[in-house]
């Protein structure tokens, strides 16, 4: 099964509410128009997005006389296309890099880093892994057993340790074995914690600072927010939240196939200017992929691959 029928089994759920309100026949009215800007604003993408993007397909339906199902939603896809951001780099192919994995609990980084680690190995880039999550016992265990399928070495301390030490442990054994990708896992944190950004605040500047001073050179460093597409707008909250306190470089989506709440990826990209690299449809490590917005709006509306 191809990456397209990977996603677009996965964006089922919300690709069920907009498959609702298209139809081949009759005609495209006042009514349609109305449905379809209510349920964008029902998938979580914002009411400021959907307005625009069913404003500009009515426009643009008017001017091209698109009537048809297939026609209206192609030029959904196109127009929806627009709201993402491209990256300037991906974290995980230009190498060397080092990226700092950030979030709330539950949205699944631990796993995340383990399915990148896993895919990034196989692909023969030379990896580590750090497990600064020193406060669940759970996510150095978990990390343990990715790094041992992928044969990716991780780098722990006990629990408890401070987590600006394992940063700066990990590079130390990056720059001694030649890594090419550092993935380094962070206990998840509450968003309105002011105290918890500030230590994760820490955690980043320590990061930065040890890998400015490689000595085969600096390794540009990455801040990962990885977002459970479930939350809905609560992402977008934590979205904003964390970008604040932290200067976030891009964003992973997760668990895109357990809800109908696909939007939000466009509420994000759109409000904070920032790139998803990569979207999670499913449990396997095939199914964690780089985010191509094109391919992903064709799956959410159901355009044909």
């Amino acid at each position: 099964m191809g990456f397209f029928e990977n996603l677009s089994r996965g964006l089922q759920r919300s690709r069920e509410a907009i498959n609702e309100i298209f139809y081949f026949g009759g005609e495209v009215d006042e009514s349609f128009w109305e449905d379809l800007e209510d349920t964008l604003v029902m998938g979580d993408m914002g009411a400021d997005i959907a307005i625009s993007v069913s404003d500009d397909l009515r426009e643009l339906a008017a001017r091209k006389n698109l009537k048809s199902a297939r026609q209206l939603r192609e030029a959904l896809a196109d127009r929806l296309a627009e709201t993402f951001a491209a990256p300037e780099r991906d974290p995980f192919s230009d190498v060397p890099s080092v990226v700092l994995f950030v979030g709330i609990n539950g949205a699944g980084k631990t796993t995340t880093v383990g399915k990148i680690a896993s895919a990034s190995a196989h692909a023969g880039i030379k990896t580590i892994i750090g497990s600064a999550d020193t406060f669940r016992a759970a996510a150095i265990e978990q990390l343990d057993v990715w790094g041992e399928r992928a044969g990716v070495p991780v780098v722990k301390r006990e629990r408890g340790a401070d987590p600006a030490s394992v940063c700066y442990d990990v590079l130390d054994v990056a720059e001694r074995e030649g890594s090419e990708l550092v993935l380094i896992d962070t206990a998840g944190r509450l968003h309105t914690s002011a105290d918890l950004m500030r230590e994760l605040a820490k955690v980043v500047n320590v990061t930065r600072k040890r890998a400015a001073s490689c000595a085969r050179g600096p390794m540009p460093v990455s801040v990962v927010l990885v977002i459970d597409a479930a939350t809905g707008q609560n992402g977008l909250s934590q979205a904003l939240e964390f970008n604040e306190a932290l200067g976030i470089d891009g964003i992973i989506m997760t668990k895109l196939d357990g809800t109908a709440k696909g939007g939000i990826a466009m509420a994000v990209a759109s409000k904070l200017k920032l790139p998803i690299l990569r979207i999670g449809v499913g449990e396997q490590v095939d199914d964690l992929q780089p985010f191509d917005a094109r391919e992903f709006c064709r799956a959410l509306v159901g355009a044909d691959a």
